[in-house]
């Protein structure tokens, strides 16, 4: 069961050449569009030469019963233990045991030093953190190369069995969403090199030949796919107690070797209080790192006084549960005139959105994973009746959308503190598993 990512990985590492196991269908959910394809034979080795078919998960009980499946294999991310139990229900109702697979049997070895980076939650702002972390190991003289959690959601997933993206270019060869943009631009901007793909012994390889120190950074709030040296957990007090809440947020939280409560400068003394306790009641012995987003914007002053649409990260105010990000806050630091209500303006899938994700009334996901979902954002972004448009998602949206309306970008960045901290900890792990000998 997943949702184009961990279960594939599974898969790959454990199931794949295994002649102990029969695996009859992946399901599919949480990503608009990855159901209905075909896990290929280039990647389901020689035990299923016809590839294996991929069904939308609604269909397990039945997929269970017509198949006379034994075990299920649960495999996606940033999910409330609730919902967790609730699918265990549903496939224990049904004849078949619920399996969670964990870090011994999922993980795989590098030849090289790794820091992964994680979160408890999705949108906790993890990814600016990898990046940093990046460029004070390249300022220190060491190449780089970052390896992501995976995106695979072409209907072609042989095509993306090992992506690497190193130019703007690259994200038009893997037809990459709005989501993958997220991901991958700021890491070009940097002139940074990044994987992704389906197959990550074979992304292992690829970064292994031009890297002395490799960067895991990690998507939801899933744990590494790569055997870290040090492991570093986003929290986030703005989603205070979430951290012992959700699956397998709190997993990466308990193996962490330091933990950065990010955020504390907008969210409440209070919360940030009790994220530190929980993270001292389950892992006492990881370092602990307040850390500061700023939130930065080249042009503040177009928002005071006017009408404006606030547009967020996807994933961060979705399946993430966030109401609000950078985007929200900054209209607010500068004085919008009006914060508009999207939803009266939203067309197709993105009606669908908010009808799944009814928590948000103030901001407009990025969604776009597909080039008709990025169509139907464009005719949401044109039909609202604003003055400008505030996007909190990470890329460039005028790369990928076209409208007549002033776009105001605004991010996330690394405060000058939580830079230091993060200095002694890539200092402290480069005494440890790298001399200056191996630099360039």
């Amino acid at each position: 069961m997943g949702a184009a990512g961990r279960d594939f990985h599974n898969f790959n590492v454990y199931f794949r050449d295994n002649e102990r196991y029969e695996v009859v269908a992946f399901t599919a959910t949480q990503i608009p569009g990855i159901a209905g394809r075909m896990y290929p034979p280039e990647l389901s080795g020689r035990l299923y030469p016809s590839g294996i078919p991929i069904y939308p998960e609604d269909k397990i009980s039945d997929l269970i019963k017509e198949n006379d499946v034994d075990e299920v294999v649960f495999a996606y991310s940033d999910i409330s233990y609730s919902y967790v139990m609730s699918r265990s229900s549903i496939v224990n109702a049904a004849g078949a045991d619920f399996v969670l697979m964990g870090p011994r049997k999922t993980m795989l070895r590098s030849l090289k030093p790794v820091i992964a980076v994680c979160a408890v939650r999705t949108g906790c702002g993890k990814s600016q953190i990898s990046r940093k972390i990046f460029e004070i190991l390249r300022e220190r003289g060491f190449r780089v190369v970052s390896i992501r959690h995976p995106m695979p959601y072409d209907k072609n997933l042989s095509t993306q069995i090992c992506q690497r993206f190193a130019s703007y270019d690259d994200l038009e060869k893997y037809n990459c969403t709005i989501e993958e943009r997220e991901e991958y631009e700021p890491y070009l901007d940097m002139k940074g090199v990044i994987y992704a793909g389906v197959d990550y012994g074979e992304i292992l390889k690829h970064a292994e030949e031009e890297a002395d120190v490799i960067i895991w950074d990690g998507g939801n709030n899933d744990f590494p796919f790569i055997k870290p040296d040090f492991l570093i957990t986003v929290a986030d007090p703005h989603r205070a107690g979430h951290e012992l809440l959700y699956y397998p947020g709190e997993l990466t939280l308990r193996l962490a070797d330091a933990v950065v409560i990010n955020k504390v400068n907008t969210a409440k003394k209070e919360d940030v209080g009790r994220v530190s306790r929980n993270i001292k009641m389950v892992n006492p012995r990881a370092v602990v790192i307040k850390g500061v987003s700023d939130i930065m914007t080249d042009s503040g002053d177009m928002i005071t006084g006017k009408r404006v649409l606030v547009i967020e990260d996807g994933p961060t105010v979705t399946h993430g549960g966030m109401r609000y990000g950078a985007a929200y806050v900054a209209a607010n630091e500068y004085n919008a005139g009006e914060i508009i209500d999207p939803r009266r303006y939203a067309v197709g899938s993105i009606v669908d959105t908010f009808n799944k994700y009814d928590h948000l009334s103030d901001v407009l996901p990025a969604m776009g994973y597909s080039k008709k979902q990025i169509r139907e954002l464009e005719q949401t972004i044109n039909n609202a009746d604003c003055d400008v448009v505030v996007s909190g998602t990470p890329i460039d949206l005028r790369r990928v959308v076209k409208t007549d309306k002033p776009i105001v970008r605004v991010r996330y960045g690394v405060g000058e503190k939580t830079v230091f901290d993060l200095e002694k900890l890539v200092d402290r792990f480069l005494e440890k598993h790298l001399s200056q000998s191996t630099s360039h």
